[in-house]
């Protein structure tokens, strides 16, 4: 079995739209459950396999606000790795760009704070850390499929 055609409504100009609105709800939800509720995502891969969700936070570049994203991730080591997907778009993600410019953040696991410093793997890290990421969620492969630009892997490490 393949992987499957991009599906067309990716270049929808309502989905970034969606993305939003449903990101906030995830984030209410799951502050307020302390990740009982949103702490995991069943869709795609993850419906057999759930993934599991931080959130995390990222000061707008321009705006200067404190943003919160749901965002899956895998445990390596005591790092914590994102991936910078957004399902496969063309564009990489605003908490993408907002981390690059300020990477020293915070994210939140459950009801767990943690203090954590973001970086992009470079080249022959990404490498080495993708097989861990697509492990957790078979998807992001799919994703990368349907990109043409490489998809960033982050590494949030403690400080």
């Amino acid at each position: 079995m393949g992987t499957p055609p991009r599906p067309r409504q990716l270049d929808s100009p309502l989905l970034p739209k969606i993305f939003r609105v449903m990101s906030r709800a995830h984030v209410w939800v799951y502050r307020r459950t302390r990740g009982r509720i949103g702490g995991k995502w069943r869709v795609g891969a993850g419906f057999r396999k759930p993934v599991p969700v931080l959130l995390l936070d990222h000061r707008g570049r321009k705006s200067g606000r404190l943003l919160t994203t749901p965002v899956l991730y895998a445990v390596h080591g005591d790092d914590l790795l994102v991936v910078a997907s957004q399902g496969g778009l063309e564009a990489h993600p605003q908490w993408y760009r907002n981390l690059c410019a300020a990477p020293e953040t915070s994210v939140q696991i459950r009801g767990e704070r943690r203090a954590v410093r973001a970086r992009v793997a470079d080249a022959e890290e990404r490498a080495a850390l993708w097989p861990v990421v697509v492990e957790v969620y078979a998807d992001f492969d799919t994703y990368q499929s349907w990109a043409s630009r490489e998809i960033p892997l982050i590494v949030l490490s403690p400080r």
